[in-house]
């Protein structure tokens, strides 16, 4: 039998109504329905079984994932990249630690691979309480550190990009220590995952060392990529570099000072503010930012759209929108900096 996502497969219908009657307390059954075909789907169509064990672990630990941050949905939290290597007797290892510190008087908790080093450092500082651990297994250095051993909020994940997941999905704001590697890959990936808005946009904050690691990362990129065309000057929006750890905390607090989040219904972007923007205020991020609107439409206050229905609990926060020009997220970091100064 052939099955559809559409009410027309008759007999298996009726027996998934029966099986969601008898769970009880399924949530959007609308979308769990749909899981569940998906997974008949899979059953009929692959018969390779490395194949199914992948989707099935997948599934598995993307749920536990969800289950284990969902209470924890109205608290901000940064992620924290870093050398595993990096001694507890490291300039960078105190350095993180105090940043941690730093972030969770300010009401943020804090998300690390669980491992030794600067992850060690981040939940060090943070405290257990108020830490995540996305670890991951390896045959060497990433057994969990000892602030996370037997912390409910440790997760161990078997591949890569389920936790990769888990650490830009969660996070609200991203903090890269040097490191090797790993570090360089974790940065990277969020730099796409901004640039290309396949991410909502967040502080990349890269906090480098007294050598100057991420400086001259910094002058790597300037001088080919940038000069080579292989990105734009408003990426350099993306990230920012400090050596103050306090500089640091400051750049996250201060992106949400009036900007609180965003989503996008088909091209037109909404943006949720924590405070009203002024008709002329609104009018000056018209004039300033001309290239993120495309041609036809301007920046307009505006109401919860329908769409929006499934996110109650931002429904009185006040809105802009405009169709957006999706070639320039490096430039909506900078919209983003400059709503924040009203």
């Amino acid at each position: 039998m052939e099955l559809s996502f559409s009410r027309t497969n008759e007999e298996i219908d009726k027996l998934i109504d029966q099986v969601f009657a008898a769970s009880g307390d399924i949530h959007h059954p609308t979308v769990i329905r749909e899981m569940v075909l998906s997974a008949l789907k899979i059953g009929q169509e692959i018969d390779y079984l490395a194949d199914l064990k992948l989707i099935n672990r997948t599934l598995r630990e993307m749920r536990y994932t969800a289950k284990v941050f969902g209470p924890y949905r109205h608290k901000k939290k940064v992620t924290v990249f870093g050398s595993a290597r990096t001694a507890p007797d490291e300039e960078m290892y105190g350095k993180c630690v105090r940043f941690s510190r730093l972030l969770v008087s300010k009401g943020y908790m804090i998300i690390t691979g669980g491992g030794p080093g600067i992850m060690q450092a981040g939940n060090e500082g943070a405290g257990s309480e108020n830490s995540f651990a996305v670890n991951i297994r390896l045959p060497f250095e990433q057994a969990p550190n000892s602030v996370m051993l037997r912390n409910p909020r440790l997760i161990t994940y078997k591949y890569f990009f389920n936790r990769k997941v888990a650490f830009v999905k969660e996070a609200d704001a991203v903090a890269v220590f040097p490191g090797g590697f790993g570090t360089l890959d974790e940065a990277m990936e969020v730099f796409t995952l901004v640039q290309t808005g396949k991410t909502s946009p967040k502080p990349l904050i890269l906090i480098d060392d007294e050598e100057g690691y991420w400086e001259r990362f910094f002058n790597f990129v300037k001088q080919s990529l940038l000069v080579k065309g292989f990105i734009s000057g408003e990426d350099f929006s993306i990230f920012t570099i400090t050596k103050d750890e306090n500089e640091a905390a400051e750049v996250i607090q201060n992106f949400y000072h009036n900007y609180h989040s965003m989503r996008f219904i088909d091209h037109r972007l909404v943006i949720r503010l924590n405070k009203e923007l002024l008709p002329e205020q609104v009018a000056t991020l018209g004039e300033e930012f001309p290239e993120l609107v495309r041609e036809g439409d301007k920046i307009t206050c505006c109401s919860p759209f329908p769409e929006e229905a499934d996110e109650p609990d931002l429904a009185a926060l006040p809105r802009i929108t405009m169709l957006f020009d999706h070639h320039h997220y490096g430039l909506l970091l900078a919209f983003i900096h400059r709503i924040n100064t009203f």
